[in-house]
């Protein structure tokens, strides 16, 4: 059984309700219809397993007419895996997609899938994941640092690789282009591409460390969106950044089958999803067909974040993608991102249970330090031993320069 956990609320009853959605995302219709049978009924209709009341919510969550209360409830209700299969689409399409069309619901939301142990195997999962980004960025011990290089500043292929040569010089293990940044006409991917990757071997022919460059390679054709992917694989890189949202389950499917980078995903209009808190989709459900179809790297803000995201919301989201769903393997490096720099390293390693097992990817808090990205990466590794060790970060900074300068610049929140 495929076991989906909705968040359902009500003015009616819900009972009457969790039984429908059952039904009409199942066997249900409107009229009894030829061949329909009750042993057919009984072979692939979803039931109702359980159901855990919550308190009443003074609102609805979508308008309606009709006044409240408005009840509310967990309901677990478990598909056959008969009706379904192990195909993705059919398990959004008949699990999650229909239930939001059903009338009577004033809020909606998934918020937990469970999978038969069917599908370990049926999909091929990340090829790389936590072992092969550490194996390739030669990081070993500490989180993988890393940084970005963003649209807004207009930059051409060559200003692009003065950066990234900058950056390089810097001691950094990751860089990645901004999911904005994918083949615009002031710096296609064919010509950026040919700026960075020399710079990237050259750097590895001289000291053996090889920085991890993720281009944005993401388009609507996945023909078009290989070729962008064969650009940089034949020119030495090992790294792209997909916008999963915008190609799609059929494009990520493509392209894993294909594909010999590691896939770095940003999950951009994964909020559409999921901001409001009475409907949508938890992002522990969301990130499971993402995982299946083979994501290796995840972005999943951070603490503190620039975003709207809470800092719970962000502990359960690396908490979902480090959390096997059948394996060690399956999971995916985390990255936390989004307004950080090295005052969040303490808090970082705290909630997530003392792991240094991430991808620590921080903008203008190493671009933008005032001793210049050089001393934006040693700050960063600095705040990370002195949370590793248990030291403040202000008694750390008394004898790192780096450190005290971040502190200086940052501290208020605003300049990350």
């Amino acid at each position: 059984m495929i076991t989906l956990t909705y968040r359902i609320e009500t003015s009616g009853s819900i009972e009457a309700l969790a039984a429908k959605i059952a039904s009409d995302q199942s066997t249900g219709t409107f009229v009894a219809v030829p061949g329909e049978t009750e042993e057919l009924k009984t072979r692939v209709a979803a039931r109702v397993l359980a159901i855990r009341h919550l308190p009443d919510a003074a609102q609805p969550s979508i308008p309606e007419a009709g006044g409240g209360p408005f009840k509310r409830a967990d309901i677990d209700i478990a598909f056959p895996l008969d009706a379904i299969g192990t195909d993705l689409a059919a398990l959004m399409t008949i699990a999650i997609g229909g239930t939001f069309s059903i009338r009577g619901l004033s809020g909606i939301r998934v918020v937990d899938m469970k999978l038969p142990e069917e599908f370990r195997g049926a999909h091929p999962g990340p090829r790389f994941g936590v072992s092969g980004s550490r194996r390739l960025t030669g990081v070993e011990g500490r989180p993988i640092i890393g940084t970005i290089v963003k649209p807004a500043l207009g930059l051409r292929p060559h200003e692009t690789a003065a950066m990234v040569g900058e950056l390089i010089e810097a001691g950094v293990d990751f860089i990645k282009d901004d999911e904005k940044l994918m083949s615009p006409a002031y710096s296609p991917l064919s010509e950026r591409v040919k700026a960075i990757m020399p710079l990237i071997l050259d750097h590895e022919q001289k000291t053996g460390k090889k920085v991890m460059y993720a281009f944005g390679i993401s388009h609507a054709d996945p023909d078009e969106m290989m070729r962008n992917h064969d650009l940089v694989l034949e020119a030495g890189g090992n790294c792209a950044v997909i916008n999963i949202n915008s190609i799609g389950f059929g494009g990520m499917a493509f392209l894993r089958k294909r594909s010999g980078l590691v896939l770095h995903a940003h999950r951009n209009g994964w909020d559409i999803l999921t901001r409001h808190p009475g409907l949508g989709m938890d992002f522990q459900v969301w990130q499971q067909f993402w995982r299946l179809l083979g994501v290796d790297q995840f972005q999943i803000n951070g603490i503190a974040s620039k975003y709207w995201e809470p800092d719970d919301s962000f502990i359960r989201s690396f908490q979902a993608v480090t959390t096997p769903m059948f394996s060690p393997e399956d999971c995916a490096l985390p990255v936390a991102c989004s307004g950080q720099w090295g005052g969040q390293a303490p808090e970082t390693y705290r909630r997530t249970g003392r792991t240094i097992d991430l991808l620590y990817l921080c903008g203008g808090g190493i671009v933008s330090h005032p001793d210049g990205p050089a001393g934006g990466v040693r700050a960063v590794l600095q705040a990370w031993q002195a949370a590793v060790e248990g030291i403040p970060l202000t008694e750390f900074a008394k004898d790192h320069a780096e450190l005290a300068h971040s502190i200086e610049k940052f501290a208020d929140g605003k300049a990350a």
